[in-house]
């Protein structure tokens, strides 16, 4: 405990330094100030006397004050501790004493003495503070005017054109700082009065109102350069999918005029549209042409295609519409290029068509980048489509490797294999055979110096198309949804990990995208077989159940302490064989059975002399909790059959990687049990004790689950970020199942939940079980995050984590464990922390530190913050982000 106490000491003390550092740096931001000049600290707009904090305004702004981080200048910090002039200063240093520099020469040699000026220490430090750092931003008002005439046009183009602009400095009370205030006069804005078109060619003029109602530009609103913009796209994609294939967006141009004549308070535009011919620059002139509507005539496939390839020498075969040119064997199917795409002979061209085919194409998996060129035909308006495909190697072979440390390993290797056989027969199937295995060292008490080993091996087939017996499905889910079927089997086997466990399982599934937002999954079947090979190591891994028992022993463990008068144990000789004394302890403790057949197993011995009245006299409260923890022996010991269908949409509006304001969505709903149910009205299947249906003698378990995950991002401004998630997830047991396997259960803690607590470490409810795989079937989860650079890749975040886990519709009957209405919710745990982020481009390093803020587990008046130090944080490691 004195130990404990005085690493709670050096810690705190540690941090009061770095609190104090902070302190005196942050006083400091001034360092590289002049007396003459001004750091600006703060920029405000003013929109008609009202302060605006909008992120497009002050993206405008030229003079950005220093980031922040929390409110504290770190970036601007970091660059005043740089030195100015660290070449001039070395030597100084070195010509201040007479003899140093000769005593260094002699010491390091001439040379030496010189890359000592160059090292990092005294010079590359400072290079590195400036590039990490940021300069302080002083104040100039050239700048600042230009920002006004930003400000200014900005406001133009939302028909504000009479706005006037002026700025404020504030220095009053500053000392060499400064606030800037943007002053913006609106006016009144102008509306659009009247519309009106000249469209030079026939075929876009019919187009164009065949869609005019649509327009995003309309009489009696106010102007607004924006939708402009948009109108001009929304034209640019109607006229391409409707068989204008080359027409410019530059062809759309809009008169803006101002009506000048009627009174100053009444501002209207006349606004005409001009749709242009084509224009086309050759080496000497640029030609002039009606825009035509084209239709596909040809479509040729070349399905190897290098750029040395002399098409001349290509073999060929017509497929439909398809002229499919090769060489050598013909390696793919004729009609799995017709469903990859979507051009069809005598239809007009459509950049939609272009768009869904180079997709599908990619989709297989079998070529390299598609290249679709068109080439005008000799006769008028036909177009022939020439799609370029290079085939990928049909075998790829990946690798894979990591190092992992949780509360239950002190360290894991994890190494994997994988062969992806591409096309294998001859319809885009792309085989994927695939092997792992992590190695390592368990970091608990509970099998000392043991060795532990997990392998596995998968087999999957990827069908592009829906393959469903005796049904078409492509006038349900089209082609261009980038359909896929997939068929997987595969199995792992654990050794010395829990209770070891062999699992077999195998998937049937479907999944397509009709666009880059939504996404839909079916596994028609998911089948799971899981095997306890060692099912009486229970008490031996769950340490925590075990001590409850042994706990519960401690009264009829058939000793009595003589120099104890008040032990009161009842004396039962017939129980002294279940239990064995240890050093140091007062009671004995019941034996937990190990690889010796003639060990007794003093725990089942014990539980069952309870429960059968063996033993007397036995309090309510004595028998409850062995019912208790028999049952979740039971449970978490059976082997388990589980055969699930599944259906899970995913929905988000992501624009690109670097879109930060946008949401995702993800809907899952689960049922198992239910066919093997109907089969039992058909074919008898035997029964257990319990009176539970029996598939290769494992009752098969039948349940309900459904989740619910929204993610929201929120882009604040200057890269930083807030992110927040809820989960929301319930498996129901019912039927043929009295609770849910543990393997489809959920559990809480970990680096992508709550970070406060390890896996499987947070829950159900209040219980504290830290040995155990804690899980239940509720779970709640509410996390938000606040994300921000620092310096270079490096960025860093602080976060809250809130959410627990509870048995609920089964068989535990532990009030601390299960869910009891409104009232659980005060189970609901709170951890916090910060982090930092590397970014790698290609993923994300992730360290979270957590704290236990509220935790649920203690007693009412000791929840918050009982364990917010650094002796009980939790570090969590992570690739990419949580959530």
């Amino acid at each position: 405990m004195k130990t404990v106490a005085c690493y709670k000491n050096y810690i705190a003390k540690i941090s009061l330094i770095l609190l104090l550092a902070i302190g005196i740096t942050s006083c400091n931001s001034l360092k590289k100030v002049e007396e003459n000049e001004y750091l600006i600290v703060k920029n405000t707009i003013l929109v008609d006397s009202v302060k605006v904090n909008n992120e497009d305004l002050q993206s405008l702004i030229y003079q950005k004050t220093n980031t922040a981080i929390l409110g504290y200048p770190l970036r601007l910090n970091l660059f005043n501790l740089a030195k100015e002039n660290p070449d001039s200063l070395y030597q100084a240093w070195l010509n201040k004493k007479p003899k140093r520099k000769e005593r260094l020469e002699k010491i390091l040699s001439e040379k030496q003495v010189d890359r000592l000026g160059e090292s990092f220490l005294v010079k590359g430090l400072s290079v590195w503070l400036k590039d990490v750092g940021e300069a302080p931003v002083i104040l100039d008002t050239t700048q600042t005017r230009k920002s006004l005439e930003r400000l200014s046009a900005f406001y133009n183009s939302k028909g504000y054109f009479n706005n006037r602009t002026t700025y404020t400095i504030d220095t009053t009370n500053r000392k060499r700082k400064a606030a800037i205030d943007y002053r913006i006069s609106l006016g009144r804005p102008y509306y659009i009065d009247s519309l009106s078109n000249d469209i030079s060619s026939k075929a876009i003029d019919s187009l164009y109102f065949l869609h005019a109602d649509a327009s995003l530009v309309k009489k009696g609103e106010q102007f607004d350069l924006n939708n402009f913009t948009l109108e001009r796209e929304r034209l640019t994609a109607i006229f391409r999918n409707s068989g204008i294939r080359n027409f410019q967006e530059s062809s759309i141009t809009f008169d803006i005029e101002r009506d000048t004549v009627r009174a100053s308070d009444d501002q209207k535009m006349n606004i005409n549209l001009n749709i242009g011919d084509l224009r086309r620059r050759g080496e000497n002139q640029v030609t002039i042409s009606d825009y035509k509507v084209e239709k596909i005539n040809k479509i040729n496939v070349y399905t190897n295609f290098l750029s040395n390839t002399d098409l001349a020498t290509l073999d060929s075969v017509q497929y439909k519409d398809l002229n499919i040119y090769y060489s050598g064997k013909f390696k793919i199917k004729p009609k799995t290029l017709a469903d990859a795409i979507f051009f069809e002979k005598d239809s007009i061209y459509r950049d939609l068509d272009k768009i869904r085919t180079s997709r599908q194409l990619n989709s297989l998996n079998i070529f390299k980048y598609p290249n679709i060129i068109f080439e005008e035909d000799s006769v008028p308006n036909l177009v022939n489509t020439n799609i370029y495909l290079a085939p990928k190697s049909k075998y790829s072979l990946g690798t894979n490797f990591e190092v992992s440390r949780s509360n239950l390993r002190r360290i894991g290797v994890g190494i994997g294999a994988s062969l992806l056989i591409r096309n294998i027969f001859k319809g885009a199937e792309n085989l994927s055979i695939s092997a792992d295995g992590t190695f390592g060292l368990l970091s608990t008490d509970i099998f000392p110096d043991d060795f532990f080993s997990e392998i596995g091996g998968d087999i999957s087939l990827d069908f592009p198309r829906i393959w469903f017996p005796f049904i078409n499905t492509s006038n349900i889910i089209p082609n261009y949804t980038l359909p896929k079927t997939r068929v997987a089997i595969g199995t792992s086997f654990q050794k010395n990990i829990g209770l070891d466990k062999q699992t077999f399982n195998t998937v049937l599934g479907y999944n397509w995208s009709p666009n880059d937002f939504k996404k839909h999954a079916v596994e028609l079947l998911n089948i799971q077989f899981v095997r306890n090979v060692n099912r009486n190591r229970f008490f031996s891994v769950y340490r925590t159940t075990y001590d409850q028992l042994d706990a519960l022993a401690d009264d009829y463990d058939g000793y009595l302490d003589p120099n104890d008068p008040t032990d009161s144990a009842q004396v039962f000789p017939e129980l002294e064989p279940l239990f064995e004394t240890v050093e140091g302890s007062q009671n004995p403790r019941l034996l937990v059975p190990d690889d010796n057949p003639d060990t007794p197993d003093g725990t089942t011995g014990f539980t069952q002399a309870i429960l059968n009245g063996t033993v007397s006299p036995i309090t309510t409260e004595t028998l409850r909790q062995v019912s208790r923890i028999e049952e979740r022996r039971q449970r978490l010991t059976e082997n388990n059959l589980i055969f699930t269908t599944n259906y899970t949409f995913n929905k988000n509006n992501r624009n690109g990687i670097l879109d930060n304001n946008f949401y995702q969505f993800r809907f899952k709903i689960e049922s198992a049990g239910n066919l093997l149910s109907g089969f039992s009205n058909i074919v008898p299947f035997n029964e257990n004790e319990d009176g539970q249906l029996l598939v290769f003698n494992v009752p098969f378990s039948q349940y309900i689950k459904t989740e619910f995950d929204y993610v929201k991002y929120w882009d604040l401004s200057r890269s930083n970020v807030l992110a927040a998630r809820s989960f929301f997830g319930i498996a129901i047991p019912y039927g043929n199942s009295n609770n849910i396997p543990f393997v489809r259960s959920y559990f809480a803690g970990g680096s992508n939940d709550n970070r406060a607590w390890f896996p499987y470490s947070l829950g159900p409810g209040r219980t504290s079980a830290l040995n155990d795989f804690n899980e239940a079937n509720l779970k709640l989860a509410l996390n938000l995050e606040y994300r921000f650079p620092l310096f270079g890749d490096l960025n860093g975040a602080v976060f809250a984590d809130a959410g627990n886990i509870w048995n609920v519709f089964d068989d535990v009957q532990n009030r601390d464990a299960t869910f009891n209405g409104l009232e659980s919710l005060k189970d609901i745990a709170l951890g916090s922390g910060f982090g930092l982020r590397y970014d790698f481009t290609y993923f994300l390093f992730r360290l979270d530190l957590g704290f236990k803020t509220y935790n649920p587990a203690e007693i009412p008046s000791k929840r918050w913050f009982r364990d917010y130090n650094f002796a009980n944080s939790v570090l969590q490691i992570g690739i990419n982000y949580p959530f």
